[in-house]
């Protein structure tokens, strides 16, 4: 049995992302989510409301335990760079996970908070001796082909080919569509990656660093 932590930027993430993956890992792993901002930016009120549904995403998933460090949603930059990694820095060192889950360094999406979230955990894995892999959840390509852009820059998506790992989450889909269906405050996101993923594989495709 193994720890394995899943660290993301907000709540839907990890049901969102690679929710298949992580069901699939807790049925024989220690399984924590670590959700660094508390996903309270456009709409106030949301931070009690998004937690919520992130507990119970959670429980849906099997994991452990999901630690919240309540930075705030959208305001991950350089300037807080070094705050993140500090606190972050402490909750693996309490868990000491041998692999790390998080987006593809692009922040798959292009979302700047997906970005600074990759580059603090690539930044700790060269310090924390008991880190030796960080799996990247990537968007596929065919996945990126069906949305369409809503950042600034929403980068391409990755070809089967290009993949170093991919998981067959078939047999959890049941799972993670129902974990998905408990970020109700996100109906639009929610409505909009389950219908893509119903006429899609049942895939999961990440980059993979190991030490």
């Amino acid at each position: 049995m193994s720890t394995i932590v899943g660290v993301f930027a907000h709540p839907d993430d990890e049901a969102f992302g690679p929710g298949g993956t992580l069901a699939k890992l807790a049925k024989d792993n220690d399984v924590y989510i670590i959700c660094c901002t508390d996903g309270n930016h456009q709409e106030k009120g949301l931070k009690n409301i998004r937690g919520k549904e992130l507990l119970a995403s959670a429980k849906v998933l099997g994991i452990k335990q999901v630690l919240f460090l309540d930075f705030e949603d959208g305001k991950l930059c350089n300037a807080n760079y070094h705050q993140l990694a500090d606190v972050l820095k402490t909750k693996l060192d309490a868990l000491k996970p041998e692999t790390v889950i998080t987006f593809h360094p692009n922040g798959v999406s292009g979302h700047i908070d997906h970005i600074v979230v990759t580059s603090v955990v690539n930044f700790l894995f060269t310090q924390l001796k008991y880190l030796k892999k960080i799996m990247y959840f990537c968007m596929r390509d065919v996945e990126r082909k069906m949305i369409p852009s809503y950042f600034v820059h929403m980068p391409e998506g990755v070809a089967r080919k290009d993949a170093d790992y991919i998981e067959d989450v078939s047999t959890f889909w049941t799972i993670k569509n129902a974990a998905m269906r408990k970020h109700k405050s996100q109906i639009k996101d929610l409505v909009m990656i389950t219908t893509m993923q119903a006429l899609l594989s049942k895939e999961e495709y990440f980059i993979i660093k190991s030490k």
